[in-house]
């Protein structure tokens, strides 16, 4: 794994634009946590398992993208068969797309309802727990999120 992820991990936005304009060849995780989605595409234009894969910290790319808010990313991972429902292997959370997009790191609630909602118009389970059972309505409720509290108990998340 490059810096980049784990740059972006700690919030090192200094870090992470210096690395950037290096013009760096981004892989799939990268360009999905920075919501690159024209070499999303090429990548997954080349390679359409790439949409599912996970990376060595064990996440996937549409973890990332709804995790770093970047719903043109999460859209074209999901049109392009990413699994709305996978749970990232990471050693530490185990998280899907509707848990990471409910929790999406510094980013407003409508931008975390428009990843919800687009999770759940992909299949994504409402009430599927992350490792330790956390899930989407416990995360938009620790954010104070009551509309997309509201989205994910009109699909039926149990209160």
């Amino acid at each position: 794994m490059s810096e980049l992820l784990p740059a972006l991990y700690r919030g090192d936005h200094d870090r992470v634009e210096k690395l950037l304009a290096a013009d760096p060849e981004l892989d799939v995780f990268e360009a999905a946590a920075l919501g690159r989605s024209d070499r999303l595409r090429d990548l997954l234009d080349d390679d359409p398992t790439r949409a599912n894969a996970f990376g060595d910290d064990g996440f996937h790319p549409l973890g990332l993208a709804c995790f770093f808010g970047h719903a043109d990313a999460a859209r074209l991972l999901l049109e392009r068969g990413a699994d709305a429902n996978a749970l990232s292997r990471n050693e530490h959370v185990q998280t899907a797309a509707i848990h990471a997009a409910a929790a999406a790191q510094g980013k407003d609630e409508a931008t975390r309802y428009e990843l919800v909602n687009l999770a759940l118009e992909h299949g994504a389970d409402v009430n599927l727990p992350q490792g330790g059972g956390f899930r989407a309505i416990d995360a938009a409720r620790q954010n104070g999120d009551t509309r997309v509290e509201q989205l994910l108990l009109e699909h039926g998340a149990e209160a």
